[in-house]
């Protein structure tokens, strides 16, 4: 359980950047920061690249009751984990804080507030927010532990 702070870490960090892109950013209007980067707010009803986004509603709860058991999942997972797990413990954490900080807002708003806007050229990436790249993140380091893992009970 050492590992929640870091999951509140990116609660409070997410939650920061969303006011701040709603109080300071346009609704759908890149604002250049660097090239291949905008910051671009967008509100996502539905989830990743915004895979129903255009249903009905039901959605919002849909997604919200599903972050919300698995990040129950993750703290009984967490709470399992030995104390040299560390890799994994960080990945856990990193997901378990973007699914509240995005289920928070599903709750709250009924939406996602996105604003992350990476590009190349005329392609852009989906806009996204900080608790994504948590998830995101903590996907990765989970997928290298697998390997990792792995390989050392080989050797």
């Amino acid at each position: 359980m050492k590992w929640l702070w870091c999951s509140l870490l990116v609660i409070v960090l997410d939650q920061l950047s969303k006011v701040w892109a709603v109080m300071q950013l346009p609704l759908h209007s890149p604002q250049p920061v660097w090239p291949s980067l905008n910051m671009t707010l967008a509100y996502n009803r539905g989830a990743a690249f915004s895979f129903l986004s255009d249903a009905s509603g039901w959605q919002r709860w849909f997604f919200a009751v599903l972050a919300i058991v698995v990040s129950i999942a993750i703290i009984f997972w967490l709470r399992r984990l030995q104390s040299a797990e560390k890799r994994q413990g960080l990945a856990l954490s990193l997901i378990l804080g973007g699914a509240l900080g995005n289920v928070w807002d599903r709750i709250q708003l009924g939406y996602v507030v996105d604003f992350i806007d990476v590009y190349y050229g005329t392609w852009h990436w989906p806009v996204f927010n900080i608790a994504d790249s948590a998830i995101t993140a903590g996907a990765v380091l989970l997928i290298i532990d697998a390997f990792i893992g792995k390989r050392s009970e080989v050797l």
